[in-house]
């Protein structure tokens, strides 16, 4: 069960309409006690105390999460996983022992192999190796683990999106940042608990990456916009001020509340919540996005110009977010998926990013706030050891989807720092030393947060779910 120990809403809803329905009178006296115990503890989500804190399982070093999710997939071949006897291969094919019996959508499974595009080097006291083109994540790797031995069931990107973030391939399962405010609920009352930003141009996963699935609404991500209002209409109209407002949606809260004494619907209360919300947001929203309060040398650091939308900018959003009790922030960088020359996407998509992703451990750490906020970087799956060239297609000297092994990493939130995890054979294809599956990677994140995955659940349907479902382990070797 969830520390909250939250009963099902739906029984909630069979209790109160056997009350009312039957026409007890002191049905609607008792209900009305079962409904302030049941949101007192969030079980009816949406008013002021669904999202309020909760205990977790066990004290967790994380308090918050930032997931740098970089769309498309990065090649774990060009950036961290260095296979020098992929060079000697480059321009022979795959041996076929190798690839046994996997099948790929845009190449031939003894297509030719790829050597890696670009130099690497070792940094930090560590020794970790890293591709020439992330020179700003060199600058911090004794603060990161990399993790080399990620594979996924999932071979293509919108599945594999949502697989990551929801722990199944298809829409309709509650995402991690909503399991995780589902578990400990949110430190802030003026703005999203759990945020959504993008950063480039659609996200295959869409919605459901960050949909509250099957758990109440009030669970799920906010997208902000890039510019602009960061939420559409939180601006009053004209000519209606603050008086006029709270006026309003004090009446409209006054019809929506008896309509959830006569329903017990948690979508009601959701509602709710959102209106009040929407109101808080008029004024915190503007406070946050206005980054005039920033200092030249930290903007600087991340590579921000405030006037205009960036990953840069969104990092340094999401370090604001993160002070002001934002529980979980997710950013999307898409672009990274490279059929055709890979080493110009890597050139392309590192240039907008590395700097931002290392500046904002930089200032997480020097803000005392990195021992407390987990960091996560990395893709949906990796790419192919073997190349992609199809004339038909304009493509070349691309990578296909690999989900057998790919890298990420993470810094702070009691993860183990400095630290390289996991290794992959000569030709970078399988797994030889310390697979993570993702549902090992998302119990190791909820862990890190205090929250027991296989504890942490949701009756829907007849039986209880979970994020990881009937699988994943805690890594252990990842915690400090």
């Amino acid at each position: 069960m969830n520390p909250s120990m939250r009963p099902d809403p739906s029984t909630l809803v069979a209790r109160r309409h056997f009350f009312r329905d039957c026409g007890v009178g002191v049905g609607k006296v008792a209900l009305g006690g079962l409904l302030a115990n049941t949101m007192a503890r969030g079980a009816v989500a949406g008013d002021a105390n669904s999202l309020a804190p909760l205990k977790s399982h066990f004290n967790g070093k994380a308090k918050a999460v930032i997931h740098l999710f970089m769309a498309g997939a990065p090649s774990q071949l060009d950036l961290f996983d260095n296979k020098p006897k992929l060079a000697e291969y480059e321009g022979r094919p795959i041996p076929p022992e190798v690839v046994g019996s996997q099948r790929y959508a845009f190449i031939r499974p003894d297509s030719n192999c790829l050597g890696p595009r670009f130099k690497f080097t070792k940094h930090g006291q560590c020794g970790t190796e890293l591709s020439e083109v992330l020179p700003h994540l060199a600058k911090i790797v004794d603060d990161v683990c990399v993790v080399k031995s990620v594979r996924t069931d999932q071979f293509n990107h919108a599945p594999a999106q949502i697989f990551f973030n929801t722990g199944f391939s298809q829409p309709g399962r509650p995402s991690l940042g909503s399991w995780v405010l589902y578990g400990l609920g949110a430190e802030t009352a003026d703005l999203p608990a759990f945020v959504v930003m993008s950063t480039g141009a659609g996200i295959s996963g869409g919605a459901a990456n960050w949909s509250s699935g099957f758990l109440p609404t009030v669970y799920t991500g906010v997208r902000l916009r890039n510019q602009g209002d960061p939420i559409l209409n939180v601006s009053s109209p004209p000519g209606v001020d603050a008086k006029l407002q709270r006026d309003s949606l004090d009446l409209i809260g006054s019809l929506n509340r008896t309509r959830l004494e006569k329903e017990g619907d948690p979508e009601i209360a959701t509602r709710i919540a959102s209106y009040e919300m929407a109101f808080r947001l008029q004024t915190s929203a503007p406070e946050l996005m206005d980054l005039k309060s920033e200092s030249e040398a930290t903007l600087k650091m991340y590579g921000c110009d405030p006037a205009q939308p960036s990953f840069a900018r969104a990092c340094l959003l999401a370090r604001r977010m993160i002070e002001r009790g934002v529980r979980f922030v997710n950013i999307y960088n898409e672009g990274w998926d490279a059929h055709s020359d890979v080493a110009g996407n890597l050139k392309n998509n590192c240039g907008k990013t590395d700097q931002a992703a290392a500046a904002l451990v930089t200032d997480l750490k020097q803000r005392g706030l990195l021992n407390e906020t987990l960091v996560i970087w990395g893709g949906e799956f990796g790419r192919t050891p073997m190349v992609e060239t199809n004339p038909a297609l304009g493509r070349s000297l691309g990578r296909d989807h690999h989900p057998q092994a790919y890298t990420m990493w993470l810094a702070g939130g009691g993860i183990k720092p400095g630290q390289t995890y996991g290794a992959t054979d000569e030709l970078g294809f399988h797994i030889t030393e310390n697979p993570v599956h993702v549902h090992d990677l998302q119990a190791t994140i909820l862990h890190l947060l205090g929250l027991d995955h296989e504890r942490l659940t949701f009756h829907h349907a007849g039986r209880d779910f979970r994020l990881t479902d009937v699988h994943g382990n805690v890594v252990e070797a990842l915690l400090a």
